[in-house]
């Protein structure tokens, strides 16, 4: 079993009420069609050009989402030839902190030049987005991709093959033929950062960009427990055998089809190390010291795809960097206690 779970931060705005209350408005919307055309009458929309993200530089040359007011939007569908009824195509995402809705819109059949010159942006690759937005806007941009992406690949039934419909939120799509509910789902994997007490194990697929390393991952079997999944997955692809676990933390990933990121952190004998590749799902694994992983989150490529470093890690968004810097941390705390530098 997990040696320990421990809760993550939620940071919530003004009091536990108004986090309530956002909620609960929230589940209106989704359940109340309704209510949900109302909203959108004074909404805050993403766009997305081929499920890529629109950005906006700011005048201190940070890129951050571009949130566009219906008011706005409909004024840029209007020059660029569109009616602007299309803002009901968009679905929920969410609410701001001050209450107000966040919707996500793809506009991939507009011409996108015209589009990022009326909306002063541009329309990014949402894996080269994450190395340029902010952290906090990361995960929207994340999930507003996710949903764009599952209603366009669930349009028909599967029992059926007929049509599906959806609710005016985008929370569900419905088989009249059937009869079925179809919701948004994620597949839960395991990601996790394998330690012999001095030395964490990376591994590299060779669809990974040119000297990146990442943490062990996989999916879960369908009937597997977490820890089932990690022991597995550790065992198939580099051949050792885990002895502990200890849960860090959770997170979607977009990737490749909406995923539901496990973290743990796993401890193996440091006198069987000896790592053996499944060659089929790995191109290279191998023992990393401190000096080394310290290094690489020390200095994190700004534009990997450009000039690639012989070793990175991935950027501060995924949960596999929490993993390696929880395990670089504990190690320097270590080192102090023991004299080491």
């Amino acid at each position: 079993m997990l040696q320990s779970f421990k809760l993550c931060n939620l940071v919530l705005s003004r009091s536990f009420s108004g986090y309530v209350s956002r909620m609960r408005y929230l589940t209106r919307l989704k359940e109340d069609d309704e209510a949900c055309r109302e909203a959108l009458k004074s909404g805050n929309f993403l766009l997305y050009h081929k499920l890529s993200p629109l950005l906006r530089k700011t005048s201190s040359s940070i890129y951050k989402l571009a949130s566009l007011k219906t008011s706005d939007l409909e004024q840029i569908l209007e020059k660029v030839g569109k009616d602007k009824l299309f803002v009901n195509e968009s679905f929920l995402l969410g609410c701001t902190d001050m209450g107000e809705p966040q919707f996500s819109l793809e506009v991939g059949d507009i011409d996108r030049s015209a589009l990022e010159q009326e909306c002063r942006g541009m329309f990014v690759d949402l894996r080269k987005a994450f190395f340029m937005l902010p952290g906090p806007e990361s995960p929207l941009a994340a999930k507003g991709q996710a949903l764009l992406r599952w209603h366009q690949t669930n349009c028909f039934c599967s029992a059926t093959g007929q049509p599906t419909v959806r609710n005016q939120s985008g929370s569900l799509r419905v088989c009249h033929s059937s009869g079925i509910t179809y919701y948004p789902k994620m597949a839960p994997v395991v990601i996790v950062l394998v330690s012999d007490g001095s030395r964490c194990l990376l591994a590299r697929q060779a669809m990974f960009p040119p000297g990146m390393y990442s943490a062990l991952s996989g999916f879960c079997d369908m009937g597997e427990s977490v820890e089932e999944a990690l022991r597995r997955e550790v065992a198939e692809e580099v051949g050792l055998e885990v002895e502990n676990l200890q849960y860090s933390g959770s997170q979607h990933w977009p990737f490749p089809q909406s995923s539901f990121m496990l973290a743990c952190h796993a401890t193996v004998n440091p006198d069987k190390t000896q790592v053996n590749i499944d060659k089929a799902e790995l191109e290279d694994a191998r023992w990393f010291t401190y000096e080394e992983i310290s290094e690489a989150l020390q200095k994190p490529p700004s534009d990997p795809r450009r000039d690639p470093p012989v070793f990175w890690v991935p950027p501060s968004y995924a949960i596999a960097n929490q993993l390696i810097q929880e395990w670089a941390n504990q190690q320097q705390l270590s080192r102090k206690l023991h004299g080491i530098k």
